[in-house]
């Protein structure tokens, strides 16, 4: 029987394009989809996209999370900061565009 990945073992590893759950507040499940990894200068985001319909937030939205490193566990944290979420997604476009571009 295969091991269960951990959330954060999916999303660093560039060959595993899967699905992510996370709970929310609330403890519902959700599904997301990876979009990309962004990194900016010391810090690592996350783009997901939410696969499970979310009361208040369109198809096409996506959420931007900060990967913390910790002293007893590393986690994913959204960014709620509008600054940051632009830098993430500035810096999103400039990948799909070199990528477009190659």
């Amino acid at each position: 029987m295969a091991e269960e990945k951990d959330i954060l073992d999916i999303l660093f590893d560039e060959d595993d394009n899967s699905n992510v759950f996370m709970e929310d507040e609330n403890g519902n499940e959700i599904e997301f989809e990876q979009c990309a990894l962004i990194a900016i200068e010391e810090n690592i985001y996350f783009i997901l996209l939410p696969v499970t319909p979310i009361e208040g937030v369109g198809e096409d939205e996506a959420f931007v999370f900060q990967y913390v490193e910790g002293d007893e566990y590393d986690d994913l944290v959204i960014v709620e900061d509008d600054q940051v979420i632009d830098e993430v997604f500035e810096a999103y476009e400039k990948l799909l565009d070199e990528e477009e571009n190659k």
